[in-house]
């Protein structure tokens, strides 16, 4: 079994370290990426994806990142299940494992 995802993009919202209650320090940035191919009018189109980045990873991107920096990401998807009420929701999240900026 595979889960794994690849993303090249800008970053478009800065990294905010925030801690656990257990002491782990993660951040969630933002970035967006183009896509592949024009739509009707000719425009490509940019999707926007929330991607976490936990410990030092964390740490060092918020320290360097800027807005519209590009960077390639690598990392799992988590899929979160809750109920409220008699519906059931799913939260996906991108999780990074490396990161690396492009010049």
């Amino acid at each position: 079994m595979l889960n794994s995802f690849v993303l090249v993009g800008k970053i478009k919202d800065l990294p905010e370290v925030k801690e656990t209650s257990s002491g782990l320090r993660l951040a969630s940035l933002i970035i967006e990426v183009e896509r592949n191919f024009k739509n009707a009018d000719g425009i490509y189109e940019v999707d926007y994806f929330p991607l976490i980045l936990w410990k030092g990873l964390a740490e060092t991107t918020s320290e360097v990142a800027k807005i519209d920096d590009v960077i390639a990401v690598r990392g799992r998807v988590q899929t979160n299940r809750y109920e409220s009420g008699n519906k059931v929701y799913h939260n996906h999240e991108f999780i990074v494992e490396k990161l690396s900026f492009i010049k």
